[in-house]
């Protein structure tokens, strides 16, 4: 699928030498999928807190099994 987009090309010609990608396609991907890797983790550390647990949990017996 094609797509028009306006991206800044120094910042581009940058990515794409730093990350030794050989198209501006693969630097564009690479960059994508650690920016939603970035946005899953920051939902997970959202969750800090929000889950209860269960106090009587032995973590230790499940490790002797």
């Amino acid at each position: 699928m094609q797509n028009t987009l306006a991206i800044d090309t120094h910042l581009l010609t940058k990515a794409k030498a730093m990350g030794c990608h050989k198209t501006k396609q693969a630097a564009v991907n690479q960059a994508l999928k650690e920016y939603v890797q970035h946005l899953e983790q920051a939902k997970i550390l959202n969750l800090f807190g929000a889950i209860d647990y269960d106090p009587d949990y032995d973590y230790k017996a499940q490790r002797r099994k």
